[in-house]
């Protein structure tokens, strides 16, 4: 483990942008519980942003960890993410108010969230960069980074013009590794070359991870008891520079399967390896829709369509022949909501979309699955 994060003690984090929702709020005994597990069992990493769970990411964090925990027993990361801020006076109300909500004096990792060649742009225009490393200077931050979703060439670039960055947030997958949308090794790679460690996000990728087709799940089987998502975890956990693997988990049953094979990790046997890049060739075979159901294109969308959901349908559909999936996309993610064929082609969507997905096109595919009658 890098010394200078010192403070991390197990390489599993809590990604909080995935927890049920009721009635716009987390369960705070549920979390409580979860939270309670997870530091119990040596992990002390939370990861989540003013964005998340439609804010409700970092009010619970305070409920059930911040407030119920001693400061310098947990490490929290926060973002700042594009859609909360549009000048640099902005920028210090909006990360004292975070400060607020997640009930701390400062925090341990401060990313510029979700940078790509536009976001960048944006970002160094209103001096965020600037500004946060200014924040760190006072010690409202201890260590300053960027999460990134771009081509490996843009994130050299913001490297090279802010060298303080002390570490980046990638997607990471076995699946994603040589994909020509995401470049996962690519920047990975860059992050080597700059002596950059590696936070990991998505290594489930979403969750399509832990629930293959029965072709691709036998194959596992073969190996042993073991989850899918747990190959997936230990996968991005193996490589060099690799500080942190993030796990949005959404109740126990993923956090005890996450922390038992994280407590006492061990790295894939070469066996494991080959089994991983069969099942990469079965999923790039089905031509699946690669959304990992961040839902930042769900905000703007001016015909309240739940895209991420609506993909999701048409993956189990698709992949998994689930024909549950048509009552699903009609009576429960349609239902005073938009459907697929009432997209108006705004493109806003594309614009936010991490994984660069030619969104437009797909509701297209989406609704003609869907929408036959």
């Amino acid at each position: 483990m890098d010394t200078c994060f010192k403070g991390i003690k197990r390489k599993l984090g809590f990604g909080v942008m995935r927890m049920p929702m009721n009635e716009g709020r987390i369960s705070d005994q549920d979390f409580s519980e979860m939270v309670d597990y997870f530091m119990k069992n040596g992990f002390n990493y939370f990861d989540t942003a003013h964005v998340y769970q439609g804010g409700e990411s970092e009010k619970v964090l305070k409920r059930c960890l911040t407030a119920r925990y001693p400061r310098t027993d947990f490490i929290l990361t926060d973002k700042l993410t594009d859609t909360c801020f549009q000048s640099q006076e902005e920028i210090r109300p909006l990360f004292e108010k975070q400060l607020e909500i997640c009930g701390v004096d400062y925090f341990d990792f401060y990313l510029m969230h979700a940078q790509n060649e536009t976001l960048f742009r944006k970002y160094k225009n209103c001096r965020a960069y600037e500004t946060a490393l200014e924040l760190k200077k006072e010690g409202r931050i201890r260590h300053f980074g960027i999460s990134f979703h771009d081509r490996p060439e843009i994130l050299e670039q913001i490297l090279v013009e802010y060298p303080q960055i002390e570490v980046v947030q990638i997607q990471f997958n076995y699946v994603d590794y040589e994909d020509p949308a995401v470049e996962s090794r690519k920047c990975y790679e860059i992050c080597r070359k700059y002596k950059k460690p590696v936070i990991v996000m998505e290594p489930v990728k979403g969750g399509s991870l832990a629930n293959l087709p029965e072709e691709a799940a036998r194959l596992l089987k073969k190996l042993g008891n073991a989850s899918s998502a747990s190959y997936a975890i230990r996968y991005a956990a193996d490589f060099d520079g690799i500080i942190m693997v993030l796990s949005g988990m959404s109740n126990m049953e993923q956090l005890r399967d996450n922390v038992g094979v994280m407590k006492d990790f061990r790295p894939l046997s070469e066996e494991e390896k080959t089994a991983l890049n069969q099942i990469r060739g079965i999923l790039n075979s089905k031509h699946l829709i690669s959304c990992t159901a961040c839902r930042y294109c769900v905000e703007g969308c001016p015909q309240n369509i739940l895209i991420p959901d609506l993909f999701a349908c048409y993956n189990a559909k698709t992949i998994y022949q689930d024909w549950n999936q048509d009552y699903y996309y009609e009576e429960v993610h349609t239902v005073n909501k938009g459907k697929a064929s009432e997209c108006i082609r705004c493109g806003k969507c594309e614009s936010i979309c991490p994984q660069h997905l030619n969104i437009r096109e797909l509701l297209s595919d989406v609704a003609r699955e869907f929408e036959k009658k």
